[in-house]
């Protein structure tokens, strides 16, 4: 019988309406979980079982008197750096101070608002600037799949959670990949939308939050009360009617670009070229095209975005008091202060590299319907490494298939592809066009039914 925590979204509101379970009796269980769970993996931060059970009691009332609210009583997880009002927001550095934040941010305020009880912020790496688990003021966060092999990030504490059964629902964010990587390297389905689609404070070019579950399904679920604008968020879309629940979707004449070549960065691991054509070859025998697309990124567009992001960090960091520099992460430290010698006019042509990436990115993909792609080169990697490669002088050659979709504020998820001969999920990544956010769930939604049945979620205890 599937344990409680085990159990998705839609199950559980079906479970909560039929009174065959309560939301204290599952938090009560999943707080045993994450219990037994957590040293393995240390995929949560500022857990308060008592907060999260009188919000389940709340609901627990609420489904009583008849009066359930879109997501009452289903557990959820949010990325530490989502505020959520009285918690700090060290934003995985040891270098934060830690003051309580005065409100909610919008994903945070639409979960409470539609009964979803928060149990965690869920941890990421120094500043949300890795693809790792490593962080200077979390504990270490793990792969469930393999405890000496990454989760990666930044929501790396997120898909840790979700792969290992901390409820159905959690909330990451991406920039670069923080979303997809994790997801993919974990096994889960997580979707970065459409800038604007989900508002976020405070909102920044190419950044989104998005759902990180087990299921297609929950994801639209989650999305259902999440893709609601917010003033706080001047990128915010404005509120469309989205049949969110309408997963359906027709194979036959669908044209889809197969990209397996980014242009640059790491090269794709054999493993991984063969599972994304096999899922090719499958949505071609469902009666879709398939067209290869030849490569549209380049090695300029990386180092500009590169060289921006180092004169950013290092901007923020310098300004710390020398005491609180060194206890950012020497590794996000060092990468850093390669961008303190830069000049007005290096940065400049290194931040006109997102405009170039976004047009590139939309008139590459513009012919398909949607685009096939790896969500990294790369299968999972040693735990205490900050990237694949664990160099600061190279640390985005992982991203290549991910960061143009930030940039072009394409809607892109990863679903699971299958397992590596050592076991570790494949990340399969697939590609809508600008604000087709449900087009891009209904075809991973088809891609599950393609798949088929999964092999079992980790047990760690």
């Amino acid at each position: 019988m599937t344990a409680l925590h085990d159990r998705s979204a839609t199950e559980l509101l079906a479970l909560y309406a039929s009174r065959e379970a309560s939301p204290v009796e599952v938090m009560r269980e999943l707080l045993l979980h994450i219990e037994r769970s957590e040293p393995y993996i240390a995929a949560t931060w500022a857990l308060d079982a008592d907060a999260a059970l009188r919000a389940a009691h709340d609901s627990e009332s609420r489904w009583r008197r008849g009066q359930a609210l879109a997501l009452d009583g289903v557990p959820v997880t949010l990325k530490e750096n989502i505020a959520t009002q009285g918690t700090p927001v060290p934003l995985g550095t040891a270098a934060t101070t830690l003051t309580p934040a005065a409100a909610d941010a919008p994903p945070a305020a639409r979960l409470r608002e539609a009964g979803a009880v928060i149990v965690c912020k869920t941890t990421m790496p120094d500043y949300g600037m890795l693809s790792s688990g490593l962080s200077s003021f979390h504990r270490l966060a793990r792969n469930p799949w393999d405890l000496a092999m990454n989760p990666g990030g930044s929501s790396a504490g997120a898909a840790a959670a979700c792969a290992a059964g901390y409820g159905p629902l959690h909330v990451g964010t991406d920039i670069g990949g923080s979303i997809r990587l994790p997801a993919g390297w974990c096994g889960i389905f997580g979707l970065k939308p459409s800038q604007g689609r989900i508002a976020i404070h405070p909102p920044y070019a190419g950044r989104v939050a998005g759902p990180m579950t087990r299921t297609v399904a929950d994801a639209a679920l989650a999305m259902t009360v999440l893709a609601r604008p917010d003033a706080r968020d001047a990128t915010s879309l404005p509120h469309q009617a989205i049949a969110w629940g309408e997963l359906d979707l027709e194979l036959r004449g669908l044209r889809l670009g197969l990209w397996l070549d980014a242009g640059w960065g790491q090269p794709v691991d054999a493993e991984i070229h063969a599972a994304i054509n096999a899922a090719a070859n499958a949505f071609e025998s469902a009666g879709a095209i398939v067209e290869s697309l030849a490569s549209f990124t380049t090695r300029s567009m990386a180092d500009g975005m590169d060289a921006f992001w180092r004169m950013r960090a290092w901007l923020e960091i310098s300004a710390l008091p020398v005491e609180r520099q060194a206890r950012v992460l020497p590794y996000i430290r060092a990468w850093a202060e390669g961008g303190a010698g830069f000049s007005g006019a290096q940065v400049f042509r290194g931040y006109s590299q997102m405009a170039a990436l976004r047009d590139a990115a939309i008139a590459a993909t513009q012919r398909f319907d949607f685009v096939l792609a790896p969500v990294s080169p790369v299968i999972s990697f040693p735990a205490e490494f900050a990237s694949p490669l664990n160099d600061p002088a190279r640390p985005f050659e992982h991203i290549a298939f991910t960061l143009p979709f930030n940039m072009s504020e394409q809607p892109a998820a990863s679903v699971n592809a299958g397992a590596s001969a050592s076991s570790l999920p494949i990340g399969l990544q697939l590609i809508g066009r600008r604000h087709d956010d449900l087009g891009v769930l209904r075809l991973a939604r088809a891609w599950e039914q393609l798949r088929g049945p999964q092999r079992a979620w980790p047990r760690l205890a």
